[in-house]
């Protein structure tokens, strides 16, 4: 049996399947649901056309009982996981382990505190190992947050706390922080201290390798 489909149909087919790709990568960054208005104009495309390969894209996710939905929320549109597994959402989410911080993030996370803005550099300096992984933690809990950029060559990004930090410890301002010579006396001081951060911000410590 001959196929109908014209040669522009499948170019058309095409281009809509390299555009569905472009909005799933775009979805997948999101925060907040985005409205078709602003697809079209980081696209390019029109906005009629991007409804048709939402609503495609959300068409195709269901035949393939796939474990997340295109939600169509508050005028736009987001990636949602699927109703019928919020059980199995809830179960992850609701792990320990998903809201503990490692002892060297609560240090790198001190450092930030007294230090800021304070770069990645100075803060791998004064812990003596690499701090990419735990700072860009930090930054998907909220606590920190780039807040400038130094000069030089580079320009390396300059961190400090956010209000969720002060949220978290029941501080109204940095200046509330207790001063850093409170801290030196001993050893024991400063686990008095790292306890006291994992307390306030609701976090258990997490005894795993530096880079945690």
């Amino acid at each position: 049996m001959r196929s109908t489909t014209t040669k522009g149909e499948g170019l058309n087919q095409v281009e809509n399947a390299e555009l569905g790709r472009t909005i799933e990568a775009i979805l997948l960054v999101a925060v907040e649901p985005i409205a078709p208005q602003l697809l079209a104009e980081l696209v390019e495309e029109p906005v009629e056309r991007v409804e048709e390969v939402l609503s495609d894209l959300g068409q195709s996710y269901d035949r393939e009982h796939r474990g997340f939905v295109l939600a169509r929320i508050a005028g736009g549109a987001r990636f949602q996981t699927h109703p019928d597994l919020t059980p199995y959402v809830e179960r992850f989410a609701n792990r320990e382990v998903s809201h503990r911080l490692s002892t060297a993030a609560l240090e790198t996370l001190a450092i930030v505190a007294y230090r800021q803005p304070v770069s990645r550099g100075q803060i791998s300096s004064l812990r003596g190992v690499n701090v990419d992984g735990v700072s860009r933690l930090l930054e998907q809990r909220g606590y920190i947050e780039v807040v400038g950029h130094a000069d030089g060559p580079g320009q390396p990004a300059l961190f400090g706390t956010t209000d969720l930090f002060l949220e978290r410890l029941g501080l109204d301002s940095l200046e509330q922080l207790p001063a850093v010579e409170d801290f030196l006396p001993g050893p024991e001081v400063a686990g008095d201290l790292e306890r006291d951060l994992q307390s306030a911000l609701g976090l258990g410590v997490e005894a795993t390798s530096d880079d945690a």
